[in-house]
């Protein structure tokens, strides 16, 4: 896995290769059996963001639920509102922010360094998840990185990595409709959305939380769009 953490060759792709890259990414976010499936990815990296911001202000992250309905929960120690607040705001926009990396990587030569990372940070979750669906969930992502790492060509990676956040960014967009619709026309579910969640730590309504996931999510697809412009 050493060797993928240098720098390759940047992707240099046709418009049909891209096409079929954009359409590969379609597939794994948009038709309900497929997204049944890479969700559970989605919801992964939505909760390993959660986790990232609550180490990042020196909470103790004590672990991390994975279900397979797509739902999860990060839990971690801190008595800061703030750290709270920054904690239960970065699960949402962070698949896309990811995956607008994950796009910059492709086409700037550093595909390899960027799954290489992802299976690393993916293994190390292991340690702090607590539930069975969560760990079979984790083991499987961890698995198809390690693999792709070790065995698919340079090519291959660049591909696979740039598909991969077309479709986190999409998925992000798909995840933030939903947590909208709990708020509109299913709020019976409000007690699962972080926007409440937010809300009731806070004192700041759910609609500005909702804003803010919101231009995360548009920021990173318009950072994404300007790093592949040269393609």
């Amino acid at each position: 896995m050493a060797s993928g953490f240098s720098r390759g060759a940047p992707l240099e792709a046709g418009w049909p290769v891209l096409a079929l890259i954009i359409a590969a990414a379609a597939v794994l976010t948009v038709p309900r059996p497929v997204w049944r499936w890479f969700g559970l990815f989605v919801t992964f990296v939505h909760e390993l963001g959660h986790a990232f911001a609550a180490l990042t202000t020196g909470q103790v992250v004590k672990g991390i639920q994975l279900r397979f309905d797509h739902s999860g929960q990060m839990h971690s120690m801190g008595r800061s509102r703030f750290a709270a607040a920054w904690t239960g705001f970065w699960g949402y926009p962070v698949p896309a922010v990811t995956g607008a990396v994950l796009v910059w990587a492709a086409f700037n030569g550093w595909a390899g360094f960027a799954l290489s990372a992802g299976a690393l940070i993916m293994l190390a979750a292991l340690l702090f998840i607590r539930n069975a669906q969560g760990l079979l969930i984790a083991f499987g992502c961890a698995t198809v990185s390690v693999l792709l790492v070790w065995f698919a060509a340079p090519p291959v990676v660049s591909w696979v990595t740039l598909a991969v956040g077309i479709a986190l960014l999409a998925g992000a967009v798909r995840d933030w409709l939903n947590v909208l619709s709990v708020h509109t026309s299913r709020r019976r579910s409000l007690q699962s959305s972080d926007a409440f969640i937010l809300y009731q730590r806070t004192g700041v309504p759910s609609v500005i939380w909702l804003a803010a996931f919101a231009a995360v999510i548009t920021g990173a697809a318009a950072a994404a769009l300007w790093w592949a412009r040269p393609a």
